[in-house]
């Protein structure tokens, strides 16, 4: 039995290998955990039950889908079947690798496999000389380099048992008009040809560009396996220069981050440098109302939260930027955004999510934090110089002409619609930096 989790496709897939290679029939099961349902937004979930969807065309409808909790419902199957064993990816998320041990225990006689991971170095793998994990992402990534990964695993065809239910998902929670990227392991691969085709020239610096189509666009499909990173190291690999080395560290980032929340697993919640346990936070509700709504007054703020809205996306440096405004201008807890992002990202990943998170908040790994404090000002006008990603997605300012759109309170005529500043950037970075000393 192949149990499939954050792995939804056949190509570049160990523990199908595993699977075929110790039977000559084989039940594809996916079980729809509420521990891991519940707490994912609505554009996750239907992201989810698309690939699933895709999936299942895939095994020509041959998918089995059952809810409930995976330790009794593992079980239940592999002995319903007469399984000898069950093959699965291996997860090492801290809720992930609870779950596991308790099915494997479950399981019994019934062997358990594991072969493969999400990454393409497990985390937990790559160490320091001393056997410490690392903490630096520079270090690691010199380590993960040198370390290399196995290449794509090899396509296998296996005789996919009938399941005993016909395939069958809950309706997809309504979106409204929001509109996902296209589901499933076909779509992965469309995406990425046709970045590596016109996308990779150019990368390195184009991006940190909002208001260009620069990036991969993978990060949903990564985040359901739907295309593993060792497919697209292994293109990379005939790639050199700067671009195709940028895109090889973004997905180190990836790996780096997995590994950090691996070996630290209460990041997910908790502060990584626990001096900041201390820090001074604001309770403004209404201050936080207005960042999740993008009504702050700072252009690229708004857009960047209206875009998550509207697409259940947001580009990284937006990320970055609304994420300091919220901790270091509004002086809010950065687990209160994380929060909000996984409710509303398609590819809400815990281990990137919250440790991204604590990198812009400087709780985090990085090793000269809190000083970095985004000005929103400057990085509109420097990443969005002629204004164009404001404009698409703050309709109060379309008609502000170039990058004065960053500063539209200096306009002789501010647009009445749109909201002034709610707060002087330069004041509350003084504020943050005060907070900040009266704990070191």
């Amino acid at each position: 039995m192949l149990w499939f989790r954050r792995d939804l496709r056949l190509a570049d897939l160990p523990a199908l290998v595993s699977a075929a290679e110790r039977a000559s029939r084989v039940l594809a099961l996916y079980v729809l955990d509420d521990a891991l349902l519940t707490p994912a937004g609505k554009p996750r979930q239907a992201f989810l039950y698309g690939c699933l969807e895709a999936l299942a065309e895939s095994l020509d409808g041959r998918l089995m889908v059952v809810r409930g909790d995976p330790v009794r419902e593992v079980s239940r199957v592999a002995r319903s079947i007469g399984a000898e064993s069950v093959h699965v990816s291996t997860d090492t998320a801290p809720y992930g690798s609870r779950r596991d041990r308790a099915v494997a225990d479950a399981l019994g006689e019934i062997e358990w496999v594991e072969c493969g991971s999400p990454y393409a170095v497990t985390p937990g793998r790559i160490t320091k000389p001393d056997g410490e994990p690392y903490r630096v992402f520079s270090a690691f990534y010199r380590a993960w380099c040198r370390h290399g990964w196995r290449g794509p695993a090899e396509d296998s065809t296996v005789d996919w048992l009938e399941p005993e239910k016909p395939f069958r998902l809950p309706e997809k929670p309504g979106l409204g008009s929001m509109i996902l990227p296209h589901p499933g392991e076909a779509a992965a691969h469309e995406v990425w040809e046709k970045f590596l085709d016109g996308g990779l020239d150019g990368y390195a610096v184009n991006r940190d560009r909002p208001d260009r189509p620069a990036t991969t666009r993978l990060s949903p499909y990564l985040r359901w396996g739907c295309i593993h990173p060792r497919t697209l190291l292994a293109d990379l690999g005939t790639r050199h220069g700067e671009d195709a080395e940028s895109l090889r560290s973004e997905l180190a980032w990836r790996e780096f981050y997995a590994d950090v929340l691996h070996h630290r697993p209460e990041t997910a919640r908790k502060n990584y440098d626990e001096r900041f346990d201390k820090l001074e936070y604001d309770t403004g509700r209404e201050c936080f109302e207005r960042w999740r709504a993008g009504r702050t007054g700072y252009p690229i703020v708004d857009a960047g939260m209206r875009q998550l809205l509207a697409e259940g996306w947001m580009h990284n440096r937006v990320r970055m930027i609304v994420a300091s405004f919220l901790v270091k201008d509004l002086h809010l807890p950065w687990w209160l955004g994380a929060r909000h992002f996984m409710n509303h990202l398609v590819d809400g990943d815990l281990a990137s999510n919250q440790l991204n998170w604590q990198w812009v908040a400087g709780t985090g790994t990085d090793p000269a934090p809190f000083f970095r404090i985004f000005n929103p000002t400057t990085q509109g006008e420097k990443f969005d110089p002629d204004g164009a990603y404001v404009r698409k997605y703050v309709p109060e300012l379309r008609e502000i002409p170039g990058k004065a759109v960053h500063q539209p309170w200096k306009l002789p005529r501010p647009p009445k619609n749109y909201p002034a500043p709610m707060v002087d950037h330069a004041q509350e970075r003084k504020v943050a930096l005060e907070r900040f000393n009266a704990i070191t």
